[in-house]
């Protein structure tokens, strides 16, 4: 039997918030209607505040925030269900990622904080929302994240090649999908993924992003520049591994750029590209066994230039875009989190040790009832 969730993702790009509306079974899912919703520019300006740290954000300024951002996935939910023609009470869960605010999984109390207030999400749709659904795996000894893998183990997976499934948002993570069904699936985040690249031609051309990746393609990158960005710490890290826009950021950037002032913007944004695609590229080559297809989802798919990389990158695999399988790349995520919804809802688990570095299974999330 199907029911329909409705999945909400707001990333470190924070270029808004992904509403998809899914009809999900035990072994299939289909996307019936989705809604991209802008976060107000002064909600979304503090949001970056609050994210980096700043000295001007107060415990006030968090609270507010996360009461704002409730109303505001709220809204995204409403807008939905009045596009797609659907009642709130055909509705069986909302999944909410959240915001995230700070991710620690190496502090002394690892933790993580994602924040658009469920209890709002709840109020003003009428709908049960689940949400938090990261801290449950760190108490479990987890990173917390990712989490998309398990969706991607359950619908991606083939069991007559070895695949992996990229996601590209502000932040990079991969899973790995053996066709050995004894193996477990694995997967952590690689690197940047748009990030810095949207960092950059924001401060230098106030765009939001690099349309086709066309700036990037401009130049060449600069071969030291890249080999010097290859040699950050979490780069190195050997997963289970997570990172956010606390670690990869535009002071993380400067800091790098510091001997590389004779480069121009769009070498520096070339190589930043080139960045992005070597993290992925050395994620494959040091943790998979031999991948016949990757599927490449997020934001970044859309980026030209990076697809074009890693092509040349990845000469003997298969770079395919989940579009072929059926989802669009843009709401691959939203769909995970209606999925981690409907797991929740069923008692049953939504984390993947072997990914997130959790001790066991556990089921994800806190419910926030009608």
């Amino acid at each position: 039997m199907a029911d329909l969730y409705i999945g909400l993702m707001s990333g470190t790009s924070l270029d808004g918030i992904d509403a998809a509306l899914v009809e999900l079974s035990n072994d299939s899912f289909k996307l019936i209607a989705t809604h991209h919703h802008t976060i107000p520019t002064e909600l979304c300006n503090t949001l970056k505040k609050l994210a980096l740290n700043d000295t001007e954000c107060s415990l006030d300024t968090l609270g507010e925030a996360d009461a704002e951002l409730g109303i505001v996935f709220a809204d995204a939910v409403n807008e939905l269900l009045k596009q797609s023609n659907t009642q709130a009470d055909d509705i069986t869960a909302i999944g909410s990622h959240g915001q995230t605010i700070r991710h620690r999984p190496d502090a002394r109390h690892p933790f993580t904080l994602q924040i658009a207030d469920a209890n709002k999400i709840t109020y003003f749709t009428g709908i049960t929302t689940i949400a938090d659904f990261r801290r449950r795996d760190m108490a479990a000894s987890g990173e917390g994240a990712p989490l998309a893998p398990a969706f991607h183990n359950a619908f991606f997976r083939s069991g007559t090649e070895n695949r992996a499934v990229i996601n590209i948002g502000g932040i990079s993570n991969i899973t790995f999908l053996p066709a050995d069904k004894n193996k477990p699936c694995s997967g952590f985040d690689t690197g940047p993924g748009n990030i810095l690249m949207d960092a950059w031609i924001q401060k230098n051309k106030n765009k939001n992003y690099d349309t086709d990746g066309q700036w990037a393609a401009s130049q060449q990158a600069d071969t030291k520049l890249v080999l010097q960005l290859m040699q950050d710490p979490f780069i190195l890290q050997a997963p289970p591994k997570s990172t956010g826009r606390e670690h990869y950021n535009l002071q993380w950037l400067n800091k790098q750029l510091e001997n590389f002032s004779e480069l121009s913007i769009d070498i520096i944004q070339a190589s930043l590209c080139a960045f992005t695609a070597q993290c992925i590229q050395l994620a494959i080559k040091n943790y998979a066994e031999k991948i016949s297809t990757v599927i490449i989802c997020g934001g970044g798919a859309h980026n030209i230039q990076l697809m074009n990389l890693l092509k040349k990158q990845l000469p003997d695999i298969n770079i395919k875009n989940s579009d072929d399988y059926g989802l669009h790349p843009d709401w691959v995520e939203a769909v995970a989190f209606a999925w981690l919804a409907k797991q929740t809802i069923n008692n049953k688990p939504g984390n993947l040790p072997e990914v997130t570095g959790a001790t066991e299974s556990v089921i994800l999330g806190s419910i926030f009832p009608v």
